[in-house]
Order: C-alpha cells, then structure tokens, then sequence
C-alpha cells in the first residue's frame, strides 16, 4: 500500500520483533520507504547486494553500516545520510537497542 500522507513518527509499534519496513511512494525507477529499527541488525554472514542505488538518511537514532570490500565501517548519527552504489555488498552492524532508529531509504 502506498502512503500519501502521513507523519515519519507515527504508528510506530510498541512491539517490533523484526525490523519494519514500509513503502511510502513507489513510482516507475524510484521508491520510498520508511524503515524503523530497535536493536535490528542484519543477520551474521548475510550481505544486502541490490540492484539499485540506495540512498539513506536517519531520520532519529544511530546505526553502523558494514561494506563487505575492506570491511569499512560507517556509524550514522540523525541527520546523516549515505549513497550506497548497486551491487556494494553491505549489512547493518548495529543499531540501537533502546530507541527506535527511523531510515528513509530512497531506492532509485
């Protein structure tokens, strides 16, 4: 379902025992979607490899991002945002655990 109106914080649920992941607009090459973690990471050995450009911001919270290649480590903070390259294998190293850390992804 697409979401034309709403609020970034809201309807967040009070139990999230898997990572949430939501669609707010979709259209042709472009989609939008809120993510929110609390304590979700992805799971060991397992790598994210799109095949699209995915562009990130936190919106609230922090978060660590591990590329596969030199194993480099990126902490975000609010407000921070990163382009991910299709095909950059990746994971979600951490996030925290006892605040709600919202992402807007961008998948273009």
């Amino acid at each position: 379902m697409q979401i034309t109106n709403g609020n970034i914080f809201a309807n967040i649920p009070r139990q999230l025992p898997e990572e949430l992941f939501e669609s707010i607009l979709k259209r042709d090459h472009v989609r939008i979607e809120r993510i929110i973690s609390r304590g979700h990471v992805t799971p060991a050995n397992q790598w994210y490899d799109q095949d699209v450009d995915e562009w990130v911001m936190l919106v609230q919270g922090q978060a660590r991002i591990v590329y596969e290649e030199g194993n480099e480590t990126i902490h975000l903070t609010s407000g921070d945002f990163l382009l991910i390259p299709a095909h950059t294998r990746h994971r979600v190293d951490w996030t925290m655990p006892d605040l709600d850390t919202i992402w807007l992804a961008i998948h273009l």
